[in-house]
Parts: structure tokens; C-alpha cells; sequence
């Protein structure tokens, strides 16, 4: 079962610290931090209690954290949902003014808006979401991709939620670089429409 992988309990929550292992081919290194939040009610504060667990597994970086209160499980996939719209918004509605700023050149409104809509989503990503540690995570609902799978076997019946910590650096480049670029063609054609 789990005679290799240490646990600690700390509160309702159980980290895990894998040992690092490489299998023979020496090319897949499986070392891992994993946090599981319990969902143990003693008190009338468990909530609060639960919030706290999981903001000490996000500030640790943890590769995969499990989050068994539903509750909570629900709204912290919303919140990352909230942010991955945000993203594809800026990116969609910047490239959709990429592209009608150059097919389109004599109708800056059509390009305007869209430019309009990838600056201000772009905008609210970088205030609001671009430093928050939830940025860094992903839910992941087909539990064949999750890097534990064994750990399926050490949870109760309820329905987890998983979420798993993915590098973000490449995709928020991604959505500058298209809101700034929609952001240059739209002025540059709303410019040559009021010449």
C-alpha cells in the first residue's frame, strides 16, 4: 500500500512528501508534495478551519492538493474557473481584433471592441488573479491524469475535488503578448480612422 510515502497529519489536513524516485529509464522523477484537506467537522469553525488548510497547501506549492469539503471544493473550482475565463477572454477577443485589425483595416469598429475586451480582461487577470496562489492550479477531473493515483485508494466515498499545480508563466505571456499586440492594432486603426 503506502509503506514508502510518510504522511504527517497536521489538522484536518495530511501532507505528503514522496521520496524521489526515478524509475529505470532515469528519465521520470516523480518527487512530489501532495495535501489532502479532511473533511473532519470538530467545531463550529470547520469551515474557516478548512479555508485555512488550503491556503497553507497552496502557499507550500504542493504538486496536488485534494480538497474533500465539498463546499469548498466547489468554490474554489469556480474561483479558478472565474480566472482561466479571464484568460481565454483576453486571449480570444485579442486575437479576434488581431485578426479583423488586419483583414478589416476601414472598420475599426469591429477590431475596437474586441481590443477594448482583451485590454480589460487582461487588466482584471493581472489585478486580481495573476497573484493569487489558486493561479498556479488546475481542477483536474479525470483522476487517470492525476500524478497520485494510488491516493484514490486512502480517500473516503465523498468526491473529492483535485487540483493540480501547473507553471502558468507560458500562458499569462501568451495573453499579453496578444492584448498588447490587439491593443497596438486597434489604436493604430482607430488612429488612421480619425485622420
Amino acid at each position: 500500500m503506502f509503506t514508502s510515502v510518510p504522511y504527517c497529519s497536521i489538522g484536518p489536513a495530511v501532507y505528503e512528501e514522496t521520496e524521489k524516485m526515478v524509475d529505470e529509464g532515469g528519465d521520470r522523477d516523480d518527487s512530489a508534495k501532495v495535501a489532502i484537506i479532511r473533511e473532519v467537522y470538530d467545531g463550529e469553525n470547520a469551515h474557516e478551519t478548512f479555508e485555512y488548510e488550503l491556503e497553507r497547501a497552496l502557499e507550500s506549492e504542493c504538486n496536488l492538493i485534494v480538497i474533500e469539503p465539498s463546499k469548498l471544493g466547489d468554490e474554489t473550482s469556480r474561483w479558478i474557473a472565474v480566472g482561466n475565463c479571464l484568460h481565454k477572454t483576453a486571449a480570444l477577443s485579442g486575437l479576434g481584433a488581431i485578426v479583423t485589425g488586419l483583414i478589416w483595416g476601414d472598420r475599426p469598429y469591429l477590431c475596437g471592441p474586441l481590443g477594448f475586451a482583451s485590454v480589460i480582461s487582461c487588466g482584471l487577470y493581472t489585478v486580481s488573479w495573476q497573484f493569487d496562489p489558486c493561479c498556479q492550479y488546475q481542477v483536474e477531473t479525470d483522476t487517470s491524469k492525476l500524478p497520485h493515483v494510488e491516493l484514490l485508494a486512502v480517500l473516503g466515498p465523498s468526491s473529492p475535488t483535485f487540483l493540480v499545480r501547473r507553471d502558468d508563466t507560458r500562458r499569462r505571456i501568451l495573453h499579453t503578448t496578444i492584448t498588447l499586440t490587439a491593443l497596438g492594432i486597434s489604436g493604430w486603426r482607430l488612429y488612421q480612422a480619425f485622420q
